[in-house]
């Protein structure tokens, strides 16, 4: 495990890179938490959950009343998901939002442990009047990032914030060596998994549109998938994008640029409802106005939903290309530029260097943005820098 280089550098670098995230120590700040619901599925799909156990015996038994310890979990990107610890401590911590749900990285707060960790991966102590934060001054802490052993990506930060004494040397090391009892423990558990047996039967799922980087798109309902031409495809992902329905004027704009086209839209629904009745019945668009009776999962607005909910890793992988890259109808380019523009600003807001490296290979070799906001995370010393600069260079 990989521990912090001299104190003052990682400081001094983490200072430089909130202030080159424009933030500032008055107004640096974790930010509002989740709601209880969004909290809860974020635990419960987090990998960490299944080592909590092997956290609270070995972290948090001893930071009970009068301990004078938080300890706190947080996933890959800042966000804590539990803290528990000395009661006291725990309800003191609230007041500036170190609470389950509320984002510490490293662009939100500027220097503190959990986020300057993720940013280094590596075992880092703040103490004090090191941290960037003015509200934060007052304490202590100390965090390591945990991995997954099979494919090394950073999973987590496991974390310990209190007094000064929390910043002592054997304090890293006990985290140290509980970030690699826990990495053991869900390596173990992996292994130890049993072989899936039959499934049981399904509930009944929505039906699927897959529309990105396709221009003959891909309908799923029922247990059977049939492809649809451009202009189906366009007809069912504008009704599937606007649930609460559309005008025929409105279609017609949305579709052919102008409100008067009215009867050649109301043509191609005839056409859709005929292919829709042989592969999804239940999916013939009603009219007046024109709309879907179910809804369907369109895999553009799913790739909207997982950076909603903070997954940008899930949301970059599902995102395989543009929507309807053929389409020139005026409403599907409102709706490519808008999943286009939102996955570009979430990921230069929020997104690790290794994320916004991968974006700009995949789908924005021409954009020096991303680049430079890797750039701008990375540490000085980052191996990285060399390789982003040379790119940037060609871009000129």
């Amino acid at each position: 495990m990989p521990l912090e280089r001299s104190p003052r550098r990682v400081v001094a670098e983490s200072w430089a890179r909130a202030r080159a995230g424009r933030l500032t120590p008055e107004r640096a700040e974790a930010s509002e938490p989740l709601d209880d619901g969004s909290l809860e599925a974020t635990r419960a799909a987090h990998p960490l959950a299944a080592a909590l156990p092997v956290i609270r015996s070995l972290l948090v038994r001893d930071a009970d009343r009068g301990s004078g310890v938080v300890v706190a979990v947080g996933d890959a990107a800042g966000r804590l998901l539990w803290v528990e610890g000395d009661p006291q401590l725990v309800r003191r911590a609230e007041a500036m939002r170190f609470v389950p749900g509320a984002d510490w990285s490293e662009r939100r707060v500027g220097t503190a442990a959990p986020g300057t960790a993720l940013a280094l991966d590596a075992g880092v102590q703040i103490a004090g009047a090191e941290h960037f934060a003015l509200q934060v001054r007052p304490w202590s802490c100390t965090a390591v990032p945990v991995h997954d052993l099979r494919t090394h990506e950073t999973i987590g930060v496991l974390d310990v914030t209190g007094g000064p004494d929390v910043a002592r040397p054997e304090t890293l090391a006990l985290l140290g060596a509980t970030v690699a009892a826990v990495e053991r423990e869900l390596l173990l558990k992996r292994l130890q998994r049993p072989r899936r047996r039959a499934r049981a039967p399904q509930p009944a799922r929505a039906p699927r549109l897959a529309v990105l980087d396709r221009d003959v798109a891909q309908l799923t309902a029922g247990g059977r998938t049939v492809e649809l031409s451009l202009r189906h495809a366009e007809l069912l992902t504008l009704l599937a994008w606007h649930r609460a329905g559309l005008s025929a004027e409105r279609l017609a704009e949305l579709v052919h640029g102008r409100p008067d086209a009215v009867v050649t839209v109301r043509a191609e629904l005839v056409r859709l409802r005929h292919v829709l009745s042989g592969a999804a019945p239940a999916l013939a668009p009603l009219s007046r106005p024109y709309r879907l009776p179910v809804p369907v999962d369109l895999d553009a607005r799913l790739v909207l939903g997982m950076l909603d909910r903070g997954a940008h890793r899930a949301a970059l992988t599902a995102f395989t290309g543009p929507v309807l890259p053929g389409s020139v109808a005026p409403g599907i380019e409102e709706i490519r530029a808008a999943v286009d523009g939102r996955l570009r600003e979430a990921l230069l807001e929020a997104a690790s260097p290794d994320l916004l490296l991968d974006y700009a290979d995949r789908l924005a070799p021409a954009d020096p943005l991303p680049l430079e906001t890797a750039l701008r995370l990375l540490p000085a010393r980052s191996p990285k820098r060399a390789g982003i600069l040379a790119r940037l260079d060609a871009l000129d």
